[in-house]
């Protein structure tokens, strides 16, 4: 057995503690993120083992995080390339907070400028809403970044995808530190509207996979809210002759509006084994969109008529101010659009709003607003019909009227906007149509949630399959013998998934592209263009097995992926049929058969006159992966036979061959490269990593700063109340208190000083230099607080080590003494030994032990009683003694040499020193007393078989008289054992109770040892050995006979 403290673990112990790390393992490695990601907030909901389906909360225990950041500037501008300091970055609310002290470093509803260009109306909009912020076009895409004034004029600019990159992953660690420690969030389903495009598609690609995100897939918005809507109800099964539900979902964000038509039924298919399954269906019939419709829409028409009546007052217009002066004022717009989205808001709910600005413009100017629900509905009547286009035309897209539909079901924070629903009222022509019936804020979010846990292999959810829509055609396009063509693949209502097959008349690599079709503006977005590396190649295979160019065909597989819903080409092949002979029945087969003697039963076969050795014709097809690299060989190849034998010969020549039709295909090795504003060059992708790892290293500087900055300001406090504590003052000189009070004094002099904007490394140092004068006086005063505790202790383990030792050495001496009381009766009772002749044969003798076929039997003796083997020894008793010796002279010379040291000098002795003693001390007490848990049983002689059977109940109460004297038949450990060897601290009274039940047990072993001795388990009876006490005699019986 291994020694205590060092037993080896049972396999059960390594399954189990494997299955746990897999299990934490895979428990963090499985959650998954959904993101509603929206102009004004970003919401976000998690799934992982332990937490089925919850909202992210933000820093400040909110459940949406408003979409904006802002780089908080520093004292002087950082040039990346040289200083490993950022500025500090602040999300959300904090964020905005910021927008009137730094206008152009606040950057807020970024997603409605993804994928644009400079000079697109959205972004003339932004910018007149935000003229505090420098946009630029980043030349390499055509897209917009930002020049921020936190930096060199020298930087590169902030990319729309990089600040976004920014937000998600804010929201990623926010999300991870709700998943408890040690969890890596990889994988999310991201919202996106349905009217993007593929530029802004990749654009939410690129900013997920900077953030550290995979994108499992994006979901349109009302297929979003449709997934949610379907997770707690069930539709009507079409096998079974129900009728589907047909459902419009209206989403009015910050930023846009959308219409969304879905489909909603249940579909019965066929399950694992002979089993049928129950699924829900969800399909996009139909949508459309309103771009620039939407809350921050609303908030503009207050901020203009704001504008207007400010530039109105009479102090502006002393000072000759009109509204372009207010409009290119950073921190005044700043200042009335967060006013504005407050009074849209307020005014959902109430009849008048009001609102007041001190300092607006300039310092001595206040402005008062005053706005009613009536009047803002006046302004913004413009808006009312394209409240309603929406709805009218998603139903033309899906070919449905408004009769068709179930309900209209509201999203979206701007639905609550009173004249929002009055134009839905009538449009709908049915106000019992229109449901709230879903969480308007957070149903996207948690389809999202629901879609990632669903595509993840590590949840199991109810099946629900969501089908979204291509929303704009796809077309492929390519040139042939100076000819342009192009092939409309996917029309507007296609599946994301589906897949389609183009079929050119090429036989010479080429390339083509796909692309869609935007109707407003007319365009056509570059999506991908595909090149074909070894088609010549296959045409010239194909050829040189009989085929024309005429027949050969040229095929590619185009899908709408499952990921970002874009067309990519999934395989590509050409092929043509070529002849390949046939034998009919009775020709090559059947001579192969005749070969083996399994040829016609009709008498006409011949000798065989030698060996064949045919090799069959062999089809081989091998798949080409879409790169360059591909090395890619036919399909299907033919081998001619080697040697024929004679017989198969001539079969051959008297059936003649009959032509069969055989597809001969090869795979087409191609390449595809990203097209289009949204294709970033590797290059500049490293740049956006690297940039955005130093802003994490600084962030984290920044915080490890802090907190020293923290713990220094609060140790200058610590040593007031240290300087007039009594203890403190009683452990230390005058001299070394009024040197610590200086050096605190000094401290936070500096902190309001220079010391704000100080390194972490000279604030540790000041920190450690505080440190290093209080912690020894902290320590003298500890240590005269616990040391009379801590020797007390040690003396009272030093006590009971003395009264262990007397008391073993008690037990020895009861033991000795009954040994020899025993040993003085077994002798004279020697003398009592007979022998005489045997009575008669035993006819049974044969079936007795070999021990039991003497022909004389002999009156035992007798039996010595067995003594238990002693539990100590001289060994220990010394062992025991010499510990104490050494601990007691320890203790004596420490406390010597301590009562010469003063208060204020540093003791000699230590707490931890002395309580390491009475451990050592206690500790050898108790191994002693679990000592007689160990000892093994005494060795017994062997027994007759018979003898064995016939004591059987002696032995059961001899076996139960040794436990009673200590033994045990086999190593035990008790529970003191056990808390001895793992490090448990003995207690005083721990040892007492110990101590208190060896010397009961000692007593008991006395008396037993001298009624043993005084004969009480002598035999009895006529030639018969009996034993009335603990066993029978061996030879029972054998006198008798």
């Amino acid at each position: 057995m291994p020694p205590h403290g060092r037993r080896r673990p049972s396999g059960l112990t390594i399954l189990l503690s494997l299955l746990c790390l897999f299990t934490a393992t895979a428990s963090a490695a499985s959650a998954v993120l959904g993101i509603d990601l929206g102009t004004e907030y970003i919401k976000a909901a998690l799934v992982k083992p332990g937490i089925p389906l919850d909202i992210v909360l933000t820093k400040d225990s909110k459940r949406k995080e408003t979409a904006a950041i802002a780089f908080k500037p520093l004292r002087a501008k950082v040039n990346t390339a040289e200083s490993e300091l950022y500025p500090e970055r602040v999300y959300g609310g904090d964020a905005v907070a910021l927008s009137a002290r730094f206008p152009s470093d606040v950057y807020p509803n970024l997603k409605s400028l993804l994928g644009l260009k400079l000079n697109d109306d959205l972004v003339l909009e932004y910018r007149a809403t935000h003229p505090g912020l420098q946009m630029v076009e980043w030349p390499e895409t055509g897209t917009i970044g930002f020049k921020s004034d936190s930096f060199v004029a020298e930087e590169e600019p902030w990319l729309i995808e990089e600040l976004l990159a920014m937000e998600l992953k804010n929201i990623k660690g926010n999300a991870e530190t709700m998943a408890g420690k040690g969890s890596i969030i990889k994988d999310a389903v991201v919202t996106v509207p349905s009217f993007y495009t593929v530029e802004e598609r990749r654009a939410i690609t690129l900013a997920a996979g900077l953030a550290g995100l995979r994108v499992l897939t994006l979901i349109s918005d009302g297929l979003a809210v449709g997934l949610n809507y379907a997770t707690s109800r069930t539709f009507p099964t079409v096998n079974e002759g129900g009728k589907p539900e047909t459902h419009l979902v209206y989403d009015m964000g910050a930023g846009s509006t959308t219409a969304t038509v879905l489909r909603f039924q249940g579909r019965t298919v066929k399950d694992v084994g002979k089993f049928n399954k129950t699924i829900q269906e969800v399909q996009v019939l139909g949508s459309s969109w309103d771009k620039s419709l939407g809350g921050d829409a609303l908030n503009q028409v207050i901020l203009v008529d704001m504008i207007e009546k400010v530039t109105e007052s009479s102090q502006m217009k002393k000072l000759g101010l009109d509204a372009k002066h207010v409009q290119s004022h950073g921190r005044t717009m700043a200042k009335l659009w967060k006013e504005a989205e407050r009074i849209r808001q307020v005014l959902s709910a109430n009849t008048e709003t009001s609102s007041t600005f001190e300092g607006l413009y300039y310092e001595d100017f206040t402005f008062k607003y005053k706005l009613s629900r009536i009047d803002f509905e006046k302004l913004a009547s413009a808006f009312f019909f394209r409240v309603q286009r929406p709805v009218e035309e998603a139903l033309k897209s899906a070919k449905l009227t408004i009769a068709d539909l179930e309900s209209v079901i509201l999203h979206g924070g701007a639905v609550r906007t009173p004249f929002v629903q009055k134009q839905l009222e009538a449009v709908i022509r049915d106000s019992d149509k229109i449901r709230t019936n879903v969480n308007s804020d957070e149903a996207a979010v948690f389809g999202a949630a629901f879609k990632a846990a669903a595509i993840s292999p590590s949840f199991r959810v109810k099946e629900i399959r969501a089908a979204d829509s291509a929303v704009y055609p796809v077309i492929v396009s390519w040139s042939l013998d100076g000819k342009d063509k192009q092939q409309k693949l996917f029309v507007p209502t296609s599946q994301v998934g589906a897949e389609k097959q183009i079929s050119v008349k090429a036989t010479e690599d080429f390339s083509f592209s796909l692309s869609q079709q935007i109707p407003l503006p007319p365009s056509d977005l570059p999506v991908s263009e595909i090149k074909t590396h070894n088609l010549t190649d296959s045409v010239k295979s194909l050829t040189s097995k009989g085929c024309t160019l005429g027949e050969i065909t040229t095929k590619f597989t185009v899908r709408l992926s499952p990921v970002d819903g874009l067309p990519e080409v999934v395989s590509g092949s050409v092929s043509c049929q070529i002849t390949e002979p046939e034998i009919k029945k009775g020709g090559m087969v059947e001579g192969v058969k005749d070969l083996f003697g399994f040829g016609s039963k009709k008498g006409d076969q011949e000798p065989l006159k030698g060996d064949t050795d045919t090799n069959a014709s062999t089809t081989s097809s091998s798949s080409s992966s879409a790169t360059i690299s591909s090395s890619l060989e036919s399909s299907t190849t033919s081998v001619d036979s080697q040697t024929t034998h004679p017989s198969a010969t001539d079969a051959t020549k008297e059936n003649p061959k009959e032509a069969k039709k055989k597809m001969e295909t090869v795979y087409i090795a191609f390449s595809t490269e990203v097209t289009g504003n949204s294709g970033v060059k590797p290059d500049s992708l490293q740049r956006m990593k690297k940039r955005l790892a130093s802003f994490d290293k600084s962030d984290r500087s920044r915080v490890y700063r802090e907190e020293t900055l923290n713990n220094l300001e609060g140790y200058t406090y610590k040593i007031r109340d240290l300087l007039e504590d009594k203890d403190f003052m009683e452990a230390s000189t005058t001299q070394q208190r009024d040197e610590i009070e200086a050096k605190s004094n000094d401290a936070s002099m500096w902190l309001y000083g220079d010391g704000a904007e100080a390194s972490r490394e000279t604030l540790k140092a000041r920190l450690d230099e505080l440190r290093g004068l209080v912690e020894p006086i902290q320590k003298r005063k500890e240590e005269a607080k616990s040391r009379p505790d801590q020797v007390q202790r040690l003396k009272d383990a030093l006590k009971q080590a003395e009264s262990m030792v007397a008391m073993i050495q008690q037990q020895m001496e009861s033991q000795e003494k009954a040994k020899a009381e025993a040993a003085s009766k077994a002798s004279e009772s020697e003398s009592q030994t007979t022998e005489a002749p045997s009575a008669s044969i035993d006819d049974f003798a044969e079936l007795d032990d070999a021990t039991s076929t003497s022909s004389t039997s002999t009156t035992s003796a007798p039996k010595i009683p067995e003594m238990q083997m002693p539990l100590y020894n001289k060994e220990d008793v010394n062992a025991i003694l010499e510990k104490h010796e050494t601990v007691q002279k320890w203790l004596d010379e420490k406390l010597a040499e301590q009562e010469k040291l003063g208060l204020t000098d540093d003791p000699v002795v230590l707490s931890s020193d002395l309580s390491a003693k009475s451990e050592e001390i206690n500790n050898a007490v108790m191994n002693l007393i679990t000592k007689s848990m160990k000892v093994p049983q005494m060795p017994k002689k062997a027994k007759s078989s018979k003898s064995t059977k016939m004591s059987s109940t002696s032995s059961t109460a001899a076996d139960s008289s040794s436990v009673e004297f200590g033994e045990s038949p086999k190593e035990t450990t008790g529970p003191l054992d056990n808390e001895a060897d793992s490090g448990h601290k003995i207690t005083k009274e721990e040892i007492e109770e110990a101590m208190a039940e060896q010397k009961s047990k000692a007593e008991k072993t006395k008396k037993s040892a001298k009624a043993k001795a005084t004969g009480k388990g002598k035999g009895k009876g006529k030639g018969k050995t009996k034993g009335k006490g603990k066993e029978k005699g061996k030879d029972e019986g054998k006198s008798e006979l």
